[in-house]
């Protein structure tokens, strides 16, 4: 899915270039300077629309196989509001609810001399975000009618099923993960202006700062003790609306 999703960006985007750079006549929207030029007012809303892929970052205490991690495509849906800085840096605020899930799979070693089953070696973690990022966004000169940029910034994120005072652990069959999380983010992006509204592509990698798990009573337990630390990692596509 992200092959597709990346080829039809690249295409969009060539076909955008290749109408805005080699055509003599250039329509520039949303360029006067006046009171309702887009780029020029102070604080600027929108919405995004997107998808995402989440995975898990493990370090382990003793070398056993990793935790392997079955990823799902999910969704995003969020408000933007954007405070203007100057023509080439923007300070942004993206609240959203980000949706994903994610499959652990367990080996079969770190049951040795237990009894298990086939449901014991696979969890379901199933994560819904309110994820709240600060970003701060750099933008390149406007050539015609787009205009690059780069974005980095922290967030933090409340996972509405991250099960962390469930009193029932791994032994009952619930893998628990912690309830707040903080991230650090990087993306890049190109705004499109078109008539009626500015439009952007944009591609963000989102890599958390502390560790999500939630671990087991039984301090022996073949799902938690040998895992370190466990840390979500994503990427998202998002489309926003200006």
């Amino acid at each position: 899915m992200k092959y597709v999703i990346a080829l039809i960006l690249a295409i969009f985007i060539s076909q955008t270039c290749d109408a805005q750079l080699f055509k003599r006549e250039k329509v520039i929207y949303d360029a006067n300077q006046g009171r309702g030029s887009t780029d020029n007012n102070l604080l600027r809303w929108g919405y995004f629309l997107g998808v995402n892929s989440y995975d898990f970052n493990f370090d382990y205490n003793n070398t056993l196989r990793d935790v392997y991690v079955k990823r799902s495509p999910g969704f995003n849906v969020g408000l933007i509001g954007n405070l203007r800085i100057n023509n080439f840096l923007d300070l942004r605020l993206e609240p959203g609810l980000f949706i994903t899930t994610r499959e652990l799979n367990f080996s079969n070693t770190y049951f040795q001399g237990m009894a298990f089953d086939d449901s014991d070696l696979t969890r379901e973690v199933k994560s819904t975000y309110i994820h709240i990022p600060l970003l701060v966004k750099f933008s390149a000169k406007r050539i015609n009618n787009f205009k690059p940029f780069i974005v980095v910034g922290i967030s933090t994120a409340l996972n509405l099923s991250s099960n962390e005072d469930n009193p029932n652990d791994n032994s009952n069959g619930q893998f628990r993960t912690k309830s707040n999380m903080l991230f650090y983010e990087l993306g890049f992006g190109i705004d499109f202006y078109l008539y009626n509204f500015k439009f952007t592509p944009s591609i963000r990698g989102l890599f958390a700062i502390n560790d999500e798990l939630v671990r087991d009573k039984d301090p022996n337990s073949p799902w938690t003790s040998n895992i370190n630390s466990m840390k979500s990692r994503g990427v998202f596509l998002n489309f926003t609306f200006q």
